[in-house]
């Protein structure tokens, strides 16, 4: 290959924000990485995660080859086939011997980062018809899936708050200064707030840390953590005993109005002020200011979802955005149509949307849009019985570091299993047990495309970049390795992988029903471009993968419209605005109102060099912000003898971690903060960047019996601590 200097566009793989890069390749490896200012979407934007493209690429400790655990018990590097054949041979094996179930699949964040990670999982769940399925989802947005379904009969029927034409909005439990936004694609998140308040509007942010968004808000609400679903009930009432509910357009599609007035009536502001620690007359400014903006958006996230009511708090969210007569309207909260969704259908009832459909073997956790609580896989492989997983295929996650009680998950994968696969370009902390692991190649070797962000973007736009180096004679690519697992676990190891994507493609007009002759004019080099070119073709704008790359900077197609009725697929085919399981939640909510805090809780917190576990091993990214502390009050420091930088020793009904104190007044008093995705000190691992600062596992303070009840999502915040001084 040439060593002369190019360059490239790429989509930025690394968060959800999805900006547009120029990479500067130098034979084959990439240099240098800046914002692609011809990018439709993110306008030359970068974050430092994008620009340690190239750092993250060539990182020497990626594995290249697939590694076999060999009858040593030692992992050893294999040749592809070899890999493929174990699989073949294993995983068949199993599921005759112990049914479909003895399989688990646990899905992990990345996978919705690549297109093989997209494209291909569902097929591999079709395949082995287990019902052992476990994603990232239950540690982070699975209540706002639950709540969508149960307004609007779609778990994927979610709004975004149209950050470029609102004039009013309100952020809680969300941090995108640093997190780039999460269920919200919005390429440089703060230069839109920074245009929010330039046009005269407000923000509002809740939050029990004052983050760098908060630092920016014309108000701060230094909310108890936990409260979320209260304060924003409150804020509902208050809209509603004070005729300010004005839902307009929406009012002949809504459901429940009545009923929902009777459920809330409790949820006063001076009921719930002492719970949030948010006094009265604040929460019934904050109802007003959004009752009385021309237009208006309230958003949350994962501060609101992984506490005990997260699908109560991401319901009303909703609730507010309905009643305001700001949900489906411009600067409101909108519907995104991706390029790639299915054309849009006539509005009518549906099938509505259904939780319980099964449950977990061991603890009877009711199922969720098909999966079940991440929080009880160690104990669905330690527990003996019918159906105990016996074998465990884990694709682009960590669950050891990232699910609560890591202790015990990293016990069962040594101890509990017959067989484990893992595809991670890492010898992690959960890779380290498998016995084939699956190394996709570096991103440069990648195309891209945004199949699942481009349905949460604040813009209507379509972009697609093919691998900016060509694929190492070594590596195999990452959607010929997703085929060549589906093939393997189904029995027809040694097809073609083009046959998975050829029945893929075969299926969608079916589904579709569109002509079988479409399948010959599809174009493209390979199965998933075709697959692309079907999809974009099926879509709401007719286009196809050869105008896609004729515009390799995105094509816009526009701002986000109002589209309902047609997302409505409840069985009332309105919008059900107090469902039968969020009126039966209700209860535990009002109860709330009597709680009183523990005297120190913990919550998480972002970084903006980081993104959960998976990019620890990045040297251009560690240091500065990005370290594993400790945040405390100077007032809850000074009571507890505590001094910046020693030591502290935290415990809860989980377990007990030691990380170093950061003493700062950004976090309230009463609440102490560790980030997520350390505590890269077990042995065995193959990342050596991360071994060296390897941080404290804040998930090991959690047993994982606490989640919230609706959606299975663990209770990663407002967990009661205490905190020493370690001896």
């Amino acid at each position: 290959m040439s060593h002369e200097t190019r360059t490239a566009p790429r989509i930025c793989p690394l968060c959800e924000a999805t900006c547009g890069l120029t990479l500067t390749i130098e034979g084959a490896t990439v240099t240098g990485a800046r914002g692609d200012r011809d990018d439709i979407f993110s306008r030359g934007f970068i974050c430092p995660k994008g620009a340690s493209f190239g750092g993250l690429d060539a990182d020497p400790d990626r594995l290249r080859v697939p590694l076999v655990r060999g009858d040593d018990g030692e992992l050893r590097e294999a040749a592809w086939s070899e890999a493929f054949d174990l699989i073949a041979a294993r995983i068949p094996e199993l599921t005759k011997a112990h049914g479909p179930n003895a399989v688990g699949v646990v899905l992990g964040n990345p996978n919705v980062h690549t297109m093989a990670g997209s494209l291909y999982p569902p097929l591999l769940l079709g395949a082995l018809r287990t019902r052992n399925v476990f994603t990232a989802s239950t540690l982070d947005q699975m209540p706002k899936h639950v709540s969508s379904g149960l307004l609007f009969g779609d778990a994927h029927a979610i709004p975004v708050p149209d950050l470029d034409r609102t004039d009013h909005l309100l952020l809680i439990g969300a941090n995108p200064l640093e997190s780039n936004g999460s269920l919200c694609t919005a390429p440089d998140f703060p230069g839109r707030l920074k245009a929010l308040r330039r046009r005269g509007g407000t923000l509002t942010v809740i939050d029990p840390r004052r983050t760098r968004t908060a630092r920016i808000a014309d108000r701060h609400v230094a909310i108890r953590p936990g409260a979320d679903a209260l304060l924003l009930a409150a804020l509902a009432h208050t809209l509603i005993a004070g005729k300010l509910a004005d839902p307009g357009p929406l009012a002949g599609h809504l459901e429940g109005v009545d009923q929902l007035a009777a459920a809330l009536v409790d949820f006063t502001p001076d009921a719930v002020a002492a719970a949030c620690d948010v006094d009265a007359d604040t929460i019934t400014a904050i109802a007003r200011e959004l009752a009385a903006a021309p237009t208006a958006a309230v958003y949350g996230r994962i501060g609101s979802c992984t506490v005990e009511h997260g699908t109560l708090a991401s319901w009303l969210v909703d609730v507010l955005n309905i009643l305001t007569g700001n949900l489906d309207r411009p600067g409101g909260a909108l519907f995104p149509l991706s390029a790639t969704a299915r054309a849009p259908r006539p509005a009518a009832p549906g099938k509505g949307f259904a939780l319980g459909r099964w449950a977990s073997r061991v603890s009877g956790h009711p199922e969720a849009k098909g999966e079940l609580p991440i929080a009880a896989l160690a104990e669905e492989i330690d527990t003996p019985g019918e159906d105990r997983i016996r074998a465990l295929l884990v694709i682009a996650a960590n669950p050891v570091l990232s699910a609560p009680d890591g202790d015990r998950l990293d016990a069962a994968l040594s101890d509990g299993l017959d067989f484990m696969v893992s595809v991670d370009p890492y010898l992690n902390e959960t890779s380290r047990h498998a016995d084939v692991v699956l190394p996709p190649p570096p991103p440069s070797q990648s195309a891209h495309f945004d199949f699942a962000f481009n349905g949460f973007a604040v813009h209507n736009q379509v972009r697609y970049t093919r691998a900016a180096v060509p694929l190492d004679d070594d590596r195999m690519d990452e959607s010929e390795i997703h085929a060549r697992l589906v093939l393997a676990v189904s029995g027809t190891h040694g097809a073609p992988p083009s046959a998975v994507d050829d029945l893929a493609i075969t299926t969608a007009l079916t589904r579709a029903g569109a002509p079988k002759e479409l399948a010959a004019g599809l174009t493209g080099d390979n199965g998933p471009e075709r697959r692309l070119d079907l999809m974009l073709r099926l879509g709401p704008y007719g286009l196809t993968l050869e105008r896609l790359l004729a515009h390799p900077h995105g094509i816009d197609l526009g701002p986000l419209k109002p589209r309902v009725p047609e997302v409505l697929r409840t069985r009332s085919g309105r919008i059900e605005l107090l469902p039968e399981p969020i009126a039966a939640d209700l209860p535990r909510l009002r109860r709330a109102l009597g709680d009183r805090p523990a005297p120190l809780v913990l919550v998480g917190r972002r970084h903006l060099r980081s993104n959960n576990s998976w990019m620890h091993n990045v040297g251009s990214l560690t240091g500065g912000s990005n370290v594993c502390t400790l945040q405390i009050h100077p007032e809850d420091a000074a009571r507890l003898g505590l001094v910046d930088g020693v030591t502290a020793r935290i415990e809860s009904s989980g377990g007990r971690i030691e990380a170093p104190a950061e003493i700062t007044d950004t976090v309230r008093s009463g609440v102490v903060s560790l980030p997520h995705g350390w505590g890269h000190s077990r042995p065995g691992t193959r990342m050596t960047v991360a071994a060296a600062h390897p941080g404290a596992n804040v998930n090991q303070l959690l047993d994982g019996t606490l989640l919230d009840p609706l959606s299975g999502t663990a209770v990663l915040n407002a967990i009661p601590v205490s905190v020493t001084p370690a001896l």
